[in-house]
């Protein structure tokens, strides 16, 4: 058994027979669900293979890899009628540039779209009769030229947004200019509430039919407002609590595995199941969601390292998902925000966090034991890493 760790493209997963827990039966619900989701979960918690397997399931491009990539998994048994319908266009926030100005930022950010348009265009441009027209200094009329070319064919454009928010929060935590900085972003004339403002205004059946939309928290959507108001978050939504994240049952037969071929007893297997319990098993992101989740970062980081040794890592935290200082800074210079650190240190302690300003997110929040996160609303994000 091969372990897919850092690994998130779906298709070398699944065609390389790495470990998959198959979640592709989310695909008709997210359809039923809405045009516009917005999905939070944790850093290191799947989202990018999540988009990968939506991607290569709605491509047109990829209507003849439909066999070999879905046959053998849920969705591919019973396939959705819009399999294979659009045109995919991608962002990844996450390689934005989050230092300088907010004219810095705002170039970082238009490059990286413009040269997404460019890539789809290169890839689609089979079936695009006319071209797109690519503006370096002004990406959303590089959107609206795209818009315009592909309105021209039968296939509308499925948006893919991951880690929407990650180069705003790395703004914010750049004290003490980041936090005006991130106004200059998200406010007003500012170039990221402009993007989404457009986003909203192409997202028509010949447009941008379906958008999904990832990230670790939901304030800077909520900070851009009426920028882009027609998402529906279904992070809290109990019927994807494990769209992202591994099951213990899946755990258990991974586990298992790993005991057979290292040979090894049944109480080395009830110890490492013990473990990955006690460390990775916390997350529970709706209150009323059956079962607890795996992380699973965590989960392939113990796995491959105890299948290659037959003993548990040394280190049971992956030192790629240690908290981020500059967080916890921001976090301490908060009204009580050192105390609530401190406190979350102690065995069997629980901070209720209620408002939105003070939480950095939207509505009410529950309870937070801590050490192992029983339930993780979206206004702890920071701290639960």
């Amino acid at each position: 058994m091969k372990f897919p760790y850092g690994i998130f493209d779906f298709k070398e997963i699944v065609t390389q027979n790495y470990f998959y827990c198959d979640r592709t039966h989310f695909i008709r619900t997210l359809e039923d669900t809405g045009n516009s989701l917005l999905f939070i979960r944790p850093r290191r918690f799947g989202k990018s293979l999540l988009l990968s397997m939506l991607a290569h399931y709605y491509d047109v491009a990829l209507t003849d890899q439909f066999e070999s990539l879905f046959g053998h998994l849920k969705i591919g048994k019973e396939p959705t009628p819009l399999h294979n319908k659009f045109f995919i266009l991608k962002w990844d926030f996450s390689s934005i540039d989050p230092t300088g100005d907010a004219m810095d930022i705002r170039r970082s950010l238009f490059d990286h779209i413009n040269a997404q348009i460019e890539r789809f265009y290169q890839k689609y441009q089979f079936v695009i009769p006319n071209p797109i027209r690519v503006d370096r200094d002004n990406a959303i009329y590089s959107l609206e030229s795209l818009i315009t070319a592909v309105s021209q064919t039968p296939y509308p454009v499925y948006l893919l947004i991951d880690e929407y928010d990650n180069f705003a929060n790395e703004v914010m935590m750049d004290m003490p200019t980041g936090l005006q900085t991130y106004k200059s972003l998200v406010y007003e004339k500012g170039p990221l509430k402009a993007l989404f403002k457009v986003v909203k205004s192409l997202s028509v059946s010949n447009g941008f039919a379906r958008t999904f939309i990832t990230g670790v928290s939901p304030v800077v959507l909520s900070d851009i407002t009426s920028g882009y108001n027609i998402a529906e978050n279904i992070y809290l939504n109990p019927i994807f609590n494990t769209l992202c994240g591994f099951e213990e049952s899946e755990v258990q037969a991974a586990l298992s595995d790993i005991i057979q071929s290292c040979k090894l007893d049944e109480s080395s297997m009830i110890e490492a199941l013990n473990m990955m319990r006690t460390w990775y098993n916390g997350y529970q992101f709706a209150a009323n969601a059956k079962e607890l989740v795996y992380n699973p970062t965590l989960a392939l980081y113990f796995m491959k390292a105890f299948q290659q040794t037959c003993t548990h890592p040394d280190q049971l935290l992956d030192a790629n998902l240690a908290a981020d200082e500059a967080r916890l800074q921001y976090i301490s210079g908060m009204p009580q925000g050192r105390q609530m650190i401190l406190d979350m240190m102690q065995t069997d302690h629980c901070v209720e966090i209620r408002s939105y300003r003070t939480a950095l997110a939207s509505g009410r929040c529950s309870r937070i034991p801590a050490r192992i996160t029983r339930f993780w609303p979206p206004c702890f994000i920071i701290l639960v890493y």
